[in-house]
């Protein structure tokens, strides 16, 4: 298994600490510098218009995934990895990836993304590849009444 990065390290305490989450859609400035901006409301006192500038590579993993998202009966409830779920949070499960992974999910229509931390095992629908909370669901859906998109899923490295 390979070791993690202090940038993993670094969005999974930001995550699971602060309780408020950090990760939004990410907007490609160049091929060599990625900028990841603060999508929480501007009411918030931490993280008011943070940016964090980092330099990213994108790793594919795998492309025309099929994605859902989570119902809200799960909100409160423990996830594999231990933490507490809550649909408004940028996470997601996986079968087969490690705890703190963080991913860049991107809807293969509109070319939206959103990054995500892997916290869950799932899903367990067969076809499906990657259940995300609501709210990235939701961030990067074209049609908000779909309960399942064609993503392409890319893990995310520290250059």
């Amino acid at each position: 298994m390979k070791k993690k990065s202090a940038i993993q390290y670094l969005f999974v305490a930001l995550f699971f600490l602060s309780g408020i989450s950090v990760f939004a859609q990410a907007k490609v400035k160049s091929q060599q510098s990625k900028t990841i901006q603060d999508t929480t409301k501007k009411s918030s006192a931490l993280i008011d218009s943070t940016k964090i500038n980092l330099n990213f590579k994108y790793k594919s993993f795998k492309n025309k995934a099929h994605a859902s998202y989570y119902a809200n009966k799960f909100n409160g409830k423990k996830t594999a990895s231990g933490a507490r779920f809550d649909n408004n949070k940028y996470t997601a499960a996986h079968r087969k990836l490690p705890f703190g992974t963080i991913l860049r999910i991107t809807n293969e229509e509109n070319k939206k993304s959103v990054i995500v931390v892997v916290t869950d095992r799932g899903p367990f629908s067969r076809g499906r590849e990657i259940d995300l909370t609501k709210r990235a669901f939701m961030d990067i859906a074209q049609n908000k009444n779909s309960g399942t998109l064609k993503v392409t899923i890319e893990i995310v490295e520290k250059q």
